[in-house]
């Protein structure tokens, strides 16, 4: 009697144990060297050494992959279709509300200064998170807004929104520093509405 071989698991992973530090160290590589736009799951996984499977096994998206490689701590990608459903006349406010209340968590608010002061200073991290947020903040706006200058107005509320993490979280200008965030929700909100619907 021959003794037959088990039959594979399926969605178990082929690779070592080291396959997905492989991978976020193949895409560090990758996105520094491409940009976000340019950088593709298959190229990162043939510098890995991998099935490009595998990288979607281990993080989804493109998105999900950056966001664990560079250390995001926000996901505008997954985020942003909810905060733009519900009552269109409140849509600056929960925009806002989003993200200070994300930064409110000590570990968003750390990550997030460390990505901020890296962006601000780096050739390299710039572009970078510039690319991520144009496709999956700004352009995922700007489609929803259906209007001609729909991705002059996502930007504008991108600007704002970087200005008011800048100021409160990493200059951390003292009036708004201590501001709550309900209070800064009533005064950027209206904004925020401005440039998507005004």
């Amino acid at each position: 009697m021959t003794e037959q071989a088990a039959p594979r698991r399926r969605g178990r992973p082929r690779g070592g144990t080291d396959s997905r530090e492989r991978i976020i160290a193949a895409a560090v590589d990758e996105f520094g060297e491409q940009g976000y736009e340019a950088s593709t799951v298959r190229a990162i996984a043939s510098r890995a050494g991998v099935d490009s499977a595998l990288v979607h096994h281990y993080f989804g998206t493109k998105a999900d992959l950056f966001a664990e490689a560079v250390g995001i701590p926000m996901r505008p990608d997954i985020d942003v279709p909810g905060i733009l459903n519900g009552p269109r006349e409140l849509v600056g406010e929960r925009v806002v509300r989003y993200v200070l209340e994300a930064f409110e968590k000590p570990d968003v608010r750390r990550r997030g200064v460390v990505l901020i002061r890296t962006a601000i200073g780096s050739r390299l991290t710039t572009p970078l998170l510039a690319g991520f947020l144009s496709r999956e903040l700004i352009g995922r706006i700007a489609r929803a807004l259906d209007v001609d200058d729909a991705e002059l107005r996502a930007t504008l509320v991108a600007s704002q929104i970087a200005g008011l993490l800048v100021a409160r979280y990493v200059i951390k200008l003292p009036a708004l520093a201590a501001a709550s965030v309900d209070e800064l929700v009533t005064r950027v909100g209206p904004t925020v509405q401005r440039y998507l619907f005004g």
